[in-house]
């Protein structure tokens, strides 16, 4: 098994790219490539740094791709911010996805600091 699998934000973060395809299904047409296409690369960006930087050679590198995730997750709450007030999401799914983002960049953040270099 790769090291990554094992980490439960990167665990999470598989969840919260689900949740973004499903949701951004209903996103109009017109934004298929604009806000659609964006929110789902930050949330794929998020989990592949993880991944990413788990198979890396130096605790140091790791680090990196973590604060490279944790930028992703920077970037898709504003996206989500950005859907919610143009109203693509519903009051529901903006909550959900505002959450398990949220946590997400907390599990990152406890993982950077936990890494020693």
């Amino acid at each position: 098994m790769r090291p990554h699998k094992k980490l439960i934000v990167w665990q999470n973060s598989i969840q919260l790219v689900k949740l973004i395809y499903r949701v951004t299904l209903t996103f109009p047409d017109a934004e298929k490539f604009g806000v659609t296409s964006q929110i789902r690369r930050a949330s794929v960006s998020i989990a592949c740094n993880i991944s990413e930087g788990a198979a890396r050679n130096t605790k140091k590198e790791f680090k990196q791709f973590l604060y490279i995730s944790s930028g992703s997750c920077s970037e898709l709450d504003t996206l989500l911010v950005i859907s919610n007030e143009l109203g693509f999401l519903s009051k529901k799914d903006f909550k959900e996805l505002e959450q398990l983002n949220d946590k997400v960049s907390a599990l990152l953040n406890g993982l950077i600091k936990s890494i020693k270099t």
